[in-house]
């Protein structure tokens, strides 16, 4: 395509030179201004609200956001031993960010309105059958996290892990094969908890005498995330609009 530029007075009479076309693609120069400049002594003044990226799903004892990094150029476990209203929750809030859900569940009904409501119209939940379950194509434009809402003693997974694709697998309360869902995890939350699954989380996870204690008391929006070496208790509180679409905090559907 051929860029014609129009010259802003009359050429000088018996002017030969002709004035240089713009590049395509490149427009005028804007002013000129000086760098900002920052000095080293002035570094530490600068402060984020938030320590790390990802997904807020609450406060901590502390009242600071707690910010769960679900998505990494690894394949990431979670598992959450709690109710369906934190794994949609953290699903809605995920989708917000720009990532893609999918949902592998044998209760679509229940995962429906989230679904139609997620992304403002686009179709970024979607919801499988139990074993319907196809890649992803996960990306780091593009990431996805997959939840398996499939009960107490959910199937092993027929999907590929992938890089960019965290998987969130969701158990009511702990049945006979937890012990294998929970030592493949890179994180569990727990919610409310019997004193006797406390035990076994206590074994598995190596829980301090406290946080065995306080599991069976936990409130309907509490839960602690744990790894092997740190762990977290985090209150999460629905917007407005969550709390309109999924309704107030429960441990049980």
């Amino acid at each position: 395509m051929a860029y014609q530029t129009y010259p802003s007075h009359a050429p000088e009479p018996g002017a030969d030179q002709q004035r240089p076309r713009p590049r395509a693609g490149f427009g005028l120069r804007g002013p000129r201004r000086e760098r900002h400049v920052l000095a080293p002594e002035d570094l530490a003044a600068l402060s984020f609200p938030v320590g790390d990226d990802g997904v807020v799903i609450g406060v901590d004892p502390q009242q600071q956001p707690a910010v769960l990094g679900l998505f990494r150029p690894n394949p990431y476990e979670l598992v959450l031993v709690g109710g369906m209203w934190t794994a949609q929750i953290i699903a809605l809030r995920a989708a917000a960010t720009g990532a893609r859900i999918a949902v592998e569940t044998a209760r679509p009904q229940a995962w429906a309105p989230m679904a139609q409501a997620a992304g403002g119209g686009q179709p970024c939940v979607t919801i499988h059958q139990v074993g319907r379950l196809g890649a992803q194509g996960a990306s780091v434009a593009s990431p996805v996290l997959v939840v398996r809402d499939l009960g107490a003693r959910p199937p092993r997974s027929r999907l590929s892990a992938a890089p960019w694709q965290t998987t969130l697998t969701l158990l009511p309360y702990l049945g006979p094969n937890a012990v294998r869902v929970l030592n493949a995890a890179d994180l569990v939350g727990i919610q409310r908890v019997s004193p006797q699954e406390s035990e076994i989380l206590a074994r598995v996870l190596s829980l301090g005498d406290q946080e065995v204690a306080a599991l069976p008391t936990l409130g309907d929006n509490i839960t602690l995330w744990a790894t092997r070496m740190r762990r977290q208790f985090v209150m999460t509180n629905p917007g407005e609009a969550e709390a309109q679409l999924l309704g107030l905090a429960r441990r049980m559907d």
